[in-house]
């Protein structure tokens, strides 16, 4: 399955739908921080994500739950991917060097890059 990006209020309704696992409209505006937006609002977001294919529903009469048919591991990937290609050249060193410079990572910080580096390296071996 292709996965598509998804707006701010896509993913902010995916993210509460992978916390609940399944969730009516009205839970998911529960969870939504103020003000919390209409409730015809969520539900048309609730539409256009299962016509991308990233939830689908069951139905008990008039009410709809729904549930993510994509993981938040799968959208995690394919960020993660999107932003290695768009931003970095898939170059790991070039991500690594962006976020020691950018976060200004003390000394610390980068010995604990640095272990993490090591651990994997004795796992890979």
């Amino acid at each position: 399955m292709h996965i598509k990006e998804l707006t701010k209020a896509e993913e902010q309704v995916m993210q509460i739908l992978w916390q609940l696992k399944e969730a009516m409209v009205k839970e998911i505006i529960e969870r939504m921080p103020e003000p919390k937006p209409a409730y015809n609002t969520v539900s048309t977001v609730v539409r256009v994500l299962e016509t991308k294919g990233f939830i689908d529903h069951k139905a008990y009469g008039n009410t709809h739950v729904y549930f993510p048919l994509i993981s938040e591991a799968q959208y995690k990937k394919f960020t993660f991917d999107k932003m290695m290609s768009n931003y970095f050249s898939n170059s790991y060193q070039s991500l690594v060097s962006f976020i020691a410079n950018e976060k200004k990572l003390d000394l610390q910080q980068l010995d604990e890059l640095t272990q993490l580096i090591e651990d994997l390296k004795r796992k890979k071996k």
